[in-house]
């Protein structure tokens, strides 16, 4: 899908300045402790699965809705993993300049076989845990989250 048309719509009028928008990450499982991922088309990275919830959708749908719609897999989730404002806005080639607040789910794949299955990405596949390829240091976090049994991981406020 690409980017939302209600971002474009703001973009109508903002231009590229920075915009602070919500993002969801899934890291879904399937039933040999493998986790998806899919090689992005704008840079050419593995990563998990992310996106941008529309108006009014919940995170957890936006989550399972971006799952299928790059992968084909369904899925369901099963755990907030963490919560997280990325610190240093992304510029886009495009000049678009945004800055996210990402809810990380641990999901659990069933049903669908992973396939590319829109334009965001090149390939996608399902990796053992111990034989990933390489990754952003913020995805490998997001992962050992939630591979991890622990409570929601966020950021504490300094007061």
């Amino acid at each position: 899908m690409g980017t939302p048309d209600f971002i474009r719509d703001i973009r109508a009028d903002a231009g590229h300045q920075l915009l602070v928008l919500p993002g969801v990450t899934a890291v879904v499982f399937d039933d040999e402790g493998r986790v998806l991922l899919g090689r992005r088309a704008d840079n050419g990275e593995w990563a998990l699965v992310a996106g941008i919830p529309e108006p009014g959708e919940q995170p957890a749908a936006a989550a399972v809705r971006e799952v299928f719609e790059e992968t084909g897999v369904h899925c369901e989730t099963e755990r907030v993993v963490s919560v997280h404002a990325m610190r240093k806005p992304i510029t886009y080639p495009n000049g678009d300049v945004c800055q996210f607040m990402d809810i990380t789910f641990a999901c659990r794949a069933i049903g669908g076989e992973a396939h590319v299955h829109d334009e965001e990405s090149l390939e996608v596949g399902w990796f053992p845990v111990d034989a990933l390829p390489e990754l952003r240091d913020f995805a490998l976090f997001r992962l050992k989250q939630a591979l991890g049994d622990g409570p929601t991981w966020f950021e504490p406020a300094i007061g």
